[in-house]
């Protein structure tokens, strides 16, 4: 009995001894569990901080002839899938792909088209726009959002974020495109007189705003990648969430009504019947495969408007926003508020000093000049959009856009300068 007391003693003398050796290693995979997304969000900040950053503005010409599919071509050049390197690189030195901000802007009216990218970025970028655009003028800006600091006594500011309308409960269903330029027939090169373009409202707009008061609207973009996306308990495993979504939307179209269609096999079948689909279900069977077929985008659609406390007019928040309406498709998507800040104080109650407000004011003029959007300090929820819907909310619109506000270069220009750098 002494025998058996004795080992069970030295057992247990072995197990603690095993414990305390292993503790600083359960106590470091519990800290790394706690702690690993503020470490993958203070190395990237180091990153960040350590890029420099480019601005350019792009003046158009009297005529432009070219239809937003050369957008779309341009687009190519911003579906940069590099820069992440292997895992080392991603999630101890802070590496992320690049992503590239196309903001159109309105300071008191006059109506200006930027696009913000790393600097790395900045030739490459100019000479792909050059070569779809050949009379435009591209140059080196200073960043507009830089020299607008918040004063709650002497600015105000309202900011909203853009979702999809197909974004309920939590889950959106990006694979259902908007009303893009080609449902609207630009995709045909038609007659300027005969061209509709949905950027027209929202130019419209931005060339309605008065003395002491600007309008942004920032388009952040990066390149698709399936590697962001995981399925549920399976978190080594990268999924096509775009496609397969849409995959899944199409089957289940073509395999409505199961119970009362013939889609079941018969008796003595091979194989099930072809359902009849109706003329709306094929024009969304077709619009989502043309829509999963290009270049994917991750997107995050930002709108600010400030201006001068005396000079805030609260009906340009209604034109803001019901200036995106006409790329809504009932059938498929379209854009609606995504109640991310404003939103969110929908009675006096609420906030009844202010500082809620003041707060979510000063907050998303900060990300705005960030750009931040797909990373911390503000990590967003991303839309998935083709490249064909990107290049319907932002081109260079024709003569059909005739707002006077919208500043053209007076001669129409042959090539692009042969002196930029390579």
């Amino acid at each position: 009995m002494s025998e058996y007391i004795s080992l069970s003693a030295v057992q247990v003398q072995q197990i603690e001894v095993i414990v305390i050796a292993l503790l600083p290693l359960a106590v470091m995979f519990v800290l790394l569990l706690v702690f690993a997304n503020k470490w993958v969000e203070y190395i990237r900040a180091k990153f960040f901080f350590k890029e420099s950053y480019a601005m350019i503005e792009i003046k158009l010409p009297k005529v432009i002839m070219k239809s937003p599919a050369s957008m779309e071509l341009f687009l190519t050049a911003l579906h940069q899938t590099g820069g992440e390197g292997d895992w080392y690189s991603k999630y101890w030195l802070g590496k992320t792909r690049p992503w590239f901000s196309l903001e159109l802007v309105s300071i008191e009216g006059q109506i200006h088209f930027f696009i913000w990218m790393r600097k790395s970025f900045k030739n490459f970028i100019s000479t792909s726009l050059y070569a779809q655009f050949p009379g435009i003028e591209v140059h080196d800006v200073e960043d507009y959002a830089q020299s607008v600091h918040f004063d709650k006594d002497t600015v105000s500011v309202w900011a909203e974020e853009l979702t999809f309308t197909k974004d309920k409960d939590g889950k959106m269903e990006s694979s259902y495109p908007i009303k893009s330029y080609v449902d609207y027939g630009l995709n045909k090169d038609p007659k300027e007189e005969f061209k509709i373009d949905p950027m027209a409202p929202l130019i419209e707009f931005l060339g309605s705003i008065g003395a002491n008061q600007q309008a942004w609207i920032q388009i952040l973009v990066r390149a698709y990648k399936k590697d962001d996306h995981t399925k549920p308990g399976h978190i080594w495993k990268s999924h096509d969430k775009w496609r397969e979504e849409a995959k899944k939307i199409i089957n289940d179209t073509m395999n409505r009504d199961e119970k009362t269609k013939s889609t079941k096999k018969k008796e003595g079948a091979d194989k099930a019947e072809k359902v009849d689909l109706t003329e709306g279900e094929e024009e969304i069977i077709a619009a989502i495969e043309r829509n999963i077929s290009k270049l994917g985008f991750d997107v995050g659609i930002r709108l600010v408007y400030v201006a001068q406390k005396d000079n805030f007019n609260p009906t340009n928040i209604a034109g803001m926003l019901g200036s995106w309406k006409q790329f809504n498709n009932e059938h498929m998507n379209g854009f609606k508020p995504a109640s991310a800040w404003h939103g969110s104080i929908s009675y006096p109650w609420q906030d009844i000093r202010g500082k809620k407000k003041e707060g979510h004011s000063e907050g998303s003029l900060a990300m705005y000049k960030r750009r931040s959007y797909f990373y911390a300090p503000h990590k967003g929820k991303p839309m998935i959009m083709s490249s064909e819907s990107l290049a319907t909310i932002y081109h260079f619109p024709g003569q059909v856009v005739a707002t006077p506000t919208l500043t053209r270069v007076p001669s129409k220009k042959g090539e692009a300068p042969a002196n930029i750098p390579m």
